[in-house]
This record gives C-alpha cells, sequence and structure tokens, in this order.
C-alpha cells in the first residue's frame, strides 16, 4: 500500500499550465543525464523507491534528456561521472531546466516521476549511487 500523498498544490516554480524556463539553483538543482543512459538510471531509482521518486522531467524530442530535480544546493555536492551533468547555481553559468505543469498537455517534456508531499525532490545520495551503478 502506497502511503504518500500527492501534492495538494503545485510549488511556486511549477507552471499552471504547459512548461516554462526554470534557473538551476534557485529553486532546486538538477542532474541531466542524456538519452537511455538517463532512463535507465530513471527505471532504477523509481524500481527502489517504490515509483515515489520525487521529480524526474523528460524531454520527448532531441537529446531526450532526463532531469533530476534535487533540492537547491546539491547538486555540486558529488563529482558526477560522464555523461551526467549537475545543474546549479555554482557560478559557473547559468543554467535553464524546462519545467512541465503536473497537469494536462506539456509536450516536448512530460514527468517520469511527479514530485509528492514526501518527497519534494529526487534524493541526492541515492541519485549519486544510482548514476554510478548505471555507469560501471
Amino acid at each position: 500500500m502506497n502511503l504518500r500523498k500527492p501534492l495538494d498544490s503545485a510549488p511556486t516554480w511549477v507552471p499552471v499550465t504547459g512548461h516554462a524556463l526554470r534557473h538551476a539553483g534557485v529553486h532546486f538543482d538538477a542532474v541531466r543525464i542524456g538519452g537511455f543512459l538517463g532512463e535507465d538510471v530513471a527505471y532504477r531509482l523509481m524500481a527502489f523507491t517504490d515509483f515515489q521518486a520525487g521529480p524526474i522531467v523528460r524531454e520527448s524530442k532531441g537529446a531526450r534528456n532526463l532531469y533530476f530535480l534535487l533540492p537547491p544546493r546539491t547538486a555540486a555536492a558529488y563529482a558526477r561521472p560522464a555523461p551526467a551533468r549537475a545543474l546549479s547555481g555554482n557560478g559557473r553559468g547559468e543554467a535553464y531546466v524546462g519545467i512541465p505543469a503536473l497537469h494536462g498537455s506539456t509536450w516536448p517534456l512530460d514527468r517520469r516521476s511527479r514530485p509528492t508531499l514526501d518527497d519534494p525532490f529526487v534524493e541526492p545520495d541515492l541519485l549519486h549511487q544510482f548514476v554510478k551503478s548505471a555507469v560501471r
């Protein structure tokens, strides 16, 4: 039985409809992983967390990157193996992440996993472990 509660209302940085660009490092940090490797990491993380991994955003076209949204100021805590890339407000340039609304049409973005009250972000330590195991 899954007792985790869905969000009653979206965080202020989540658009009500469609999608919008948000600056990484302000409300969240992100780790970007492309293509099959990103899907593999997402699936491992979701299976381990009973499919309550926290917010994972997926691009439906182009590079098909996945963005794992972490608490602010946490992405730089780990040396991420390539091709994973940390996106945060670390002063080395700005990074923006497309954030889809929780409901409705958000193409070309969608959510591989949604935030919940219990899991508003992906757990940075757990993500790091799964990225390392996936690139071996």
